[in-house]
């Protein structure tokens, strides 16, 4: 089965940042006993801008799979309920990835110029003292450099379109390595108090359980408790390969197990469209693609005005889709054990937090290098949390108050407040586990390990976190 489902993505230009079904220890590009190698978390369909064009979205086609669901800035926007009176203003988002892109900049105008969205005040590329680090050769798979040239783009322009006023800083490590994401972090937390982190990168636990790498554990750790006494935040996505990642035992992904570190799980719409299944939305009635509802008229391949209007939600589900090989993270961590602020949550390790739209057939448009992608993993959600966290900050610092800081303990207080119903969507349907898997967990209502506390509704949740 996973062979047959490369070969399909094959045939469109897919970049896999994740592990391979059924992948053992070797797979995992880990350098050596005592360092690894982080794996960005994406999944990447290459797309000629003809077949997305702004007129169309929702409705894109791409090649051999047919009609996709595809979505820009503003129907995400739409679906998770941004205010429109918060852009982040006055707050950093320090986005952290390996290698960077050599056209990220330019990326990023073009990402803006097709989707009218505003520069950022500031786009700062940070890359330590010895110079922003050579991208080895594309067939290097050990690092991956083309998945962390889309990952770093998607980040970017992903951070940037949930909050526009704010300043984005690119940290840019030396190598995708333990030891060098450590070294660029610790840089950026000294530079930038009060930021928030977005890190779309991880490694299941199991390579860190078995090999002699405690060290780089410790080190992220004491990073991450020093940028929480600046009044930092730090986002990590969950995973794109399941509850198991293949090993046939539950782990979590580090470092979004960490207990300072929001851990994103993903989400799919529900319904789920299934690849080719995507129809024309009739004139002037309200249509679902399934995270998010628009308003006809609206036709596939769309090119003339007016545009397809995002009007709100629609539903979500866990993330799995079989035909690509990928479902969410979401599972008990294997280092840790149950933080404060899970307890009485039935958990018998560190579980993960928060969930985000993370589906292909779904997925979010990302310009980089000359192409455009659709691109969906649990990438796609910690940068739109980070910017989340940038409209928080920004409604604190009007009422003079300090940014938000360490955010989990906030968040399991409104999940056991009333105010959990109208700040979060409640996800309850679905599953984590991988196909040709037997380990998973099903969503339920209320907490559960496959989604965490569940989805955003941004208005509301912002306006508890700017007042707790």
């Amino acid at each position: 089965m996973a062979k047959r489902v490369m070969s399909i993505l094959a045939s469109v230009g897919l970049l896999v940042g994740m592990l391979a079904v059924g992948a053992g220890p070797a797979a995992a590009g880990a350098a050596s006993s005592a360092d690894w190698n982080y794996r960005p978390m994406n999944v990447a369909i290459q797309v000629s801008p003809a077949q997305t064009t702004p007129n169309g979205i929702p409705l894109c086609t791409s090649g051999s799979l047919g009609n996709l669901v595809c979505y820009s800035p503003s129907f995400i926007k739409a679906a998770y309920n941004f205010p429109s009176s918060l852009d982040g203003t006055g707050q950093t988002i320090v986005i952290v990835d390996a290698y960077g892109s050599p056209t990220i900049a330019s990326d990023l105008a073009r990402f803006d110029s097709l989707f009218g969205i505003a520069p950022p005040p500031s786009f700062t590329i940070l890359c330590g003292n010895g110079g922003c680090p050579a991208t080895p050769a594309t067939a290097d798979k050990a690092h991956d450099p083309g998945g962390w040239a889309v990952e770093t783009s998607l980040d970017v322009e992903y951070a940037h379109a949930m909050a526009p006023g704010a300043n984005i800083v690119l940290d840019v490590a030396a190598s995708s390595s333990g030891n060098a994401i450590n070294d660029a972090e610790a840089t950026a937390i000294a530079l930038y108090p009060g930021a928030i982190f977005s890190q779309s990168f991880g490694i299941p636990e199991a390579y860190i359980k078995t090999g002699a790498n405690n060290a780089q554990v410790k080190q992220a750790q004491k990073n991450y408790a020093a940028g929480i006494a600046k009044g930092d935040t730090f986002f990590a996505s969950a995973g794109d390969s399941g509850a198991d990642f293949g090993f046939g035992f539950a782990m979590a992904n580090f470092p979004a197990s960490d207990l300072h570190n929001t851990s994103v799980t993903g989400t799919q719409g529900n319904p789920y469209i299934e690849p080719g299944a995507l129809t024309d939305c009739p004139t002037s009635i309200t249509c679902s693609s399934g995270l998010a509802t628009y308003q006809g008229p609206c036709a596939l391949g769309r090119t003339a005005p007016p545009p397809c209007v995002p009007v709100g939600y629609g539903g979500e589900q866990v993330w799995n889709e079989p035909l690509f090989g990928a479902a969410t993270g979401g599972a008990p961590s294997l280092l840790f054990g149950i933080p404060t602020y899970q307890s009485g949550l039935g958990l018998t390790a560190r579980g993960p937090d928060v969930s985000y739209n993370a589906a292909i057939d779904g997925g979010v448009l990302v310009v980089s290098g000359p192409y455009l992608y659709f691109v969906g993993g649990t990438s796609a959600g910690s940068p739109q949390w980070a910017g989340i966290a940038a409209l928080a900050n920004q409604a604190r610092a009007s009422a003079s108050k300090g940014t938000i800081g360490d955010l989990n303990p906030v968040l399991y207080s409104i999940y056991h407040s009333a105010g959990y119903a109208s700040d979060f969507h409640d996800i309850t349907v679905g599953n984590d586990q991988l196909v040709n898997s037997s380990v998973g967990f099903s969503a339920s209502s209320g907490y559960d390990l496959a989604s965490g506390l569940g989805t955003p509704n941004v208005t509301n949740l912002v306006n508890d976190l700017a007042t707790h």
